[in-house]
């Protein structure tokens, strides 16, 4: 019975020595571990910290940050995604993708969400826009009803401040071959083009950078807006400079008894303006069969909307320009020309007709101003247009295109009556109503 509790008695001081051994040599490991756990995370941190200060702490926090995708107050096939105009006009499109891609637009009538039209002035130029503070202050306090496209030549950069209403606004372009070829012409779509672009862009007028207003804003904008055909030249002359340069190889599709002649210079409303970019069967023509003395830019858009859309045409343009010095060029006016009396016979110069009544204001804008006339147009500017640059005349006794500051209606002198338009602004957009006075 002793021997088998001192057996039982070793064992268990045995037991307990080798369990005691055990922990001992486990302690050893454990720290190895920790040691080297320690160790790689301080190695972490260093190369944390080296490449910290050799590529900057702001590349790390940008490629952290740069999976984030902000999300859009757009869904992506929303209306509004369709309807908001291009935030940047310069683009990689071919002109044909472009003329494609404009060539688009409701067959619906009536807009599902609050439109307003706006006039979109196309600067056609070879280069710098000297009379820019002119149509600046012409354009002043009317954003939202305008747009600007300008196509000047591709090696030229224009160089606006960001306030300025012609910061980018620079369209991308190409150079103009020839005068009166269909380089010109291919010019003119393209800004049609890229206007079209901006579904709220209504009206759509060409101008160069000798161009003026000849009267204010608002007045313009109503002219326009109310007129029931778009402005543009389509005479049938029958002269050698008209059908003397018809070409029989046109026929069938552009028959001489269409043939028509115009001034470059135009007005169109949109429904034109997408017939224009669309064409490419009577651009194909004037191509191959109008060349100089043919000179397209006078005859491709007159004569094709004659063949398409007669009834939509004013037959005549809103442009004034002066041919009676003669040559191949109209005539250029500089500092010693700007004078009231010149502007007088702008103004009482002629008569035509507007939505079938007899009126003498025929012109909006006016051709061709140097340079040097710019300083002479601003100082007389506020004397017989008005603070805004408007045009202020009287007749019969009524105030004739007067300031939007002054009064709130301006009058047409339509014999025997003077047709007046009140207005009042609302959002901007003018709201007009009409009075006939006897």
């Amino acid at each position: 019975m002793q021997t088998i509790s001192r057996v039982l008695q070793e064992g268990k001081e045995n037991g307990i020595l080798v369990r005691t051994g055990q922990y001992k040599s486990f302690r050893p490991k454990l720290l190895l571990l920790l040691g080297i756990f320690l160790a790689v995370l301080v190695t972490i941190f260093i190369v944390s910290v080296s490449t910290i200060n050799s590529t900057g702490l702001q590349s790390v926090v940008t490629t952290v940050t740069s999976t984030f995708v902000p999300c859009r107050e757009d869904e992506p096939n929303s209306l509004g995604k369709w309807i908001q105009p291009p935030t940047v006009l310069m683009h990689n499109m071919t002109d044909e993708e472009l003329l494609w891609r404009a060539s688009f637009w409701p067959r619906r009538k009536g807009y599902p969400f609050k439109r307003v039209p706006k006039i979109a002035f196309m600067f056609l130029t070879k280069g710098p826009l000297p009379l820019a503070s002119l149509w600046e202050r012409f354009l002043k306090g009317h954003k939202g009803l305008y747009s600007v496209y300008v196509h000047p030549d591709p090696s030229f950069n224009a160089k606006f401040p960001a306030d300025s209403v012609f910061y980018k606004r620079q369209i991308p372009s190409q150079q103009v071959a020839e005068w009166g070829r269909m380089t010109m012409c291919d010019a003119e779509k393209r800004l049609l083009a890229n206007a079209l672009l901006d579904i709220s862009n209504e009206w759509f007028v060409l101008v160069s950078e000798s161009c003026i207003p000849l009267y204010n804003f608002t007045t313009i904008y109503t002219y326009l807006s109310q007129s029931k055909h778009s402005f543009i030249g389509a005479v049938d002359d029958p002269g050698p400079f008209g059908r003397g340069r018809y070409n029989d190889n046109m026929e069938p599709e552009v028959p001489i008894a269409k043939w028509r002649k115009g001034p470059q210079w135009f007005e169109v409303d949109r429904n034109l303006a997408a017939t224009i970019v669309k064409d490419a069967l009577y651009h194909q023509k004037f191509r191959e069969f109008c060349r100089p003395a043919c000179y397209s830019d006078e005859h491709y858009f007159p004569t094709m909307l004659t063949i398409e859309k007669p009834t939509a045409l004013a037959n005549r343009s809103v442009t004034w320009t002066d041919w009676s010095r003669g040559g191949p060029h109209p005539a250029t006016f500089g500092r010693s020309d700007i004078t009231e009396e010149f502007f007088g016979k702008i103004f009482d110069g002629e008569n035509c007709s507007y939505n079938g009544r007899n009126t003498s204001m025929c012109y909006l804008f006016a051709r061709k101003f140097a340079p040097s006339a710019l300083e002479p147009l601003l100082h007389i500017a506020p004397k017989i247009m008005g603070g805004n640059g408007n045009i202020t005349r009287t007749q019969g006794g009524y105030p004739l295109f007067s300031s939007l500051f002054d009064l709130n209606c301006f009058c047409i002198n339509i014999s025997p009556r003077v047709f007046c338009i009140h207005y009042s602004i609302t959002f901007s957009c003018p709201r007009l109503t009409h009075k006939l006075y006897t």
